[in-house]
């Protein structure tokens, strides 16, 4: 019998405030998550190297 892949899946996150600063780029990261866990939307603060600030970046679909 073959072994299921589990519960953990790729998803990527985009930060929410860069949108309206109107710069160039986008700050994404690629993290994993336990869809089991967390069945809704991520959300983390994290580093924006463009705006060079912590800021909220939410998971994208």
């Amino acid at each position: 019998m073959a072994k299921s892949k589990g519960n953990r899946i790729q998803v990527i996150l985009e930060c929410t405030e860069h949108k309206a600063t109107g710069l160039p780029g986008t700050s994404r990261y690629i993290t994993t998550k336990n869809k089991k866990n967390t069945p809704d939307r991520m959300e983390l603060k994290k580093f924006n190297p463009i705006l060079k600030k912590m800021t909220v970046h939410k998971e994208i679909k």
